[in-house]
């Protein structure tokens, strides 16, 4: 079984909440039990949807589709039996809830609305999520068997020099073009009277409110939290430590569907409601306003990161002082400016995981030179900022090699390990657990060659 298979699989379940349960805006399909893996069944309806949901998404494969999902439930099946099993993995209504909410919100952003949802689904949100429950529980139970099963592999500097040795030069990885930089980001002044306007604003709203106007409402039409006009301003399930700090002590002490005063936060300031409670997790409802900097404003904070450009290139000043005393990220200013890639933890960035403002300077830039002054957004906050940024590095792409792409390497060669222990526990279970396929599915080339026995 190929990795690239598995996670094409783990995704599908992710964007379409596939299940037993889940029914889609097609037309009937004629039912009946195609596949028994212990205790479980695995019906035609379930590949069909599969089928026509990867044909949707451009998904192709060399062989037969309808056969290796086949496959790919069967060993869903597998993993969620041994989960159920096992007292240490506990799948609760909050986690289920949380990726239920999730999934829905997915569904809201590709169709462009909760009514384009409904009307795609031909029912109503509310039984659109009772029917994803069943299949959401399945897929967190075998996700976390599957982590179970392989989270004490590991891999020693030897075990990867050694697989590097032997790969062929064929398999050895391309390693793309990465970039290393700093930057230094100057946030526009907002005035008091903006900010005033903001807060009288969203207190008007919580009169409203109050008086009986619907908050969905409200934060459909004026929030500006990306998506708040489809998703009326309702965030998942999230503890305390997902949210903003004030946020979360301004939401834990709510009461349900009472409304929050005003809540500054770093997104900008907010008023809340809470709309369910479950253990340590909340739901809630916002309506986020960001005060916006003045044109002088913006003149000003652009001047002075020039000048501090300036500065820097005249070695008055080194970079790397200059972000550590004046710019407003916190993520980087500690660090001189450096920044690190979310995806990897490392300070080095393929082009296409740039921000597209940086990206768009820092492929034309030379090693050590400082950009002019560009306004952007900042991604955290969503707010106008001001960046200059240093090139730092400039790795060509090239050929991996111990020396350089060591991390890569192991990381690859994990994942190699991984799957081997995940396909010995598969071909394992297959022997001790009851399988029956229907004969339509005899002729299917299967991975593991012992599904039919």
């Amino acid at each position: 079984m190929k990795q690239n298979n598995m996670i094409k699989f783990w995704m599908a379940l992710i964007i379409f909440g596939l299940s037993a349960g889940a029914t889609f805006a097609q037309d009937k399909i004629v039912d009946q039990i195609v596949a028994v893996v212990g205790g479980n069944i695995i019906l035609k309806s379930d590949i069909e949807y599969m089928h026509i949901n990867q044909q949707a998404q451009g998904i192709t494969t060399e062989g037969d589709m309808k056969c290796e999902i086949l496959e790919d439930l069967l060993i869903d099946k597998l993993l969620v039996a041994e989960a159920e099993l096992d007292t240490l993995i506990e799948v609760t209504p909050s986690q289920v809830n949380q990726q239920m909410d999730g999934q829905i919100q997915m569904y809201i952003s590709r169709l462009g609305s909760e009514k384009a949802v409904e009307d795609y689904f031909k029912k109503p949100i509310a039984v659109i999520k009772s029917e994803m429950q069943e299949g959401i529980r399945n897929q967190l139970l075998s996700s976390q068997m599957q982590n179970k099963i392989v989270e004490n592999v590991t891999v020693t500097p030897s075990e990867v020099r050694y697989h590097y040795r032997n790969l062929t030069q064929e398999e050895i990885p391309t390693i793309p073009t990465k970039y290393e930089y700093a930057q230094i980001t100057i946030k526009p002044e907002i005035s008091v009277e903006e900010e005033n306007r903001v807060k009288a604003q969203l207190r008007d709203y919580k009169r409203r409110i109050e008086e009986g106007t619907s908050f969905t409402m409200l934060a459909a039409m004026y929030s500006e939290e990306p998506g708040a006009s489809s998703s009326g301003g309702e965030l998942p399930y999230f503890g305390r430590g997902e949210l903003d700090p004030s946020y979360a002590a301004a939401a834990f002490n709510l009461k349900q569907d009472r409304v929050s005063n005003v809540v500054e936060s770093e997104f900008g300031y907010h008023i809340i409601q809470l709309i369910d409670k479950q253990g340590e997790k909340i739901k809630t409802r916002h309506i986020l306003m960001r005060p916006k900097p003045s044109v002088e404003a913006k003149e000003q904070a652009y001047e002075r990161l020039d000048s501090l450009a300036n500065l820097i290139r005249k070695n008055e000043i080194a970079f790397e002082e200059a972000a550590m005393m004046f710019s407003s990220d916190k993520n980087s200013r500690n660090s001189g400016g450096v920044v690190i890639n979310p995806n990897t933890m490392s300070s080095k960035f393929p082009v296409e995981e740039l921000d597209s403002d940086v990206s768009k300077l820092i492929t034309q830039m030379n090693i050590n030179e400082i950009s002019e002054p560009f306004e952007t957004i900042d991604e955290a906050t969503q707010q106008p900022v001001y960046k200059i940024i240093k090139l730092i590095e400039k790795v060509d792409e090239h050929k991996a090699n111990i020396q350089d792409d060591y991390q890569q390497l192991a990381d690859m060669y994990l994942a190699k390990k991984k799957e081997d222990v995940l396909q010995k526990w598969i071909s394992e279970r297959q022997s001790e657990t009851y399988i029956r396929i229907d004969d339509t599915y005899a002729n299917c080339n299967f991975r593991f060659n012992s599904w039919i026995k």
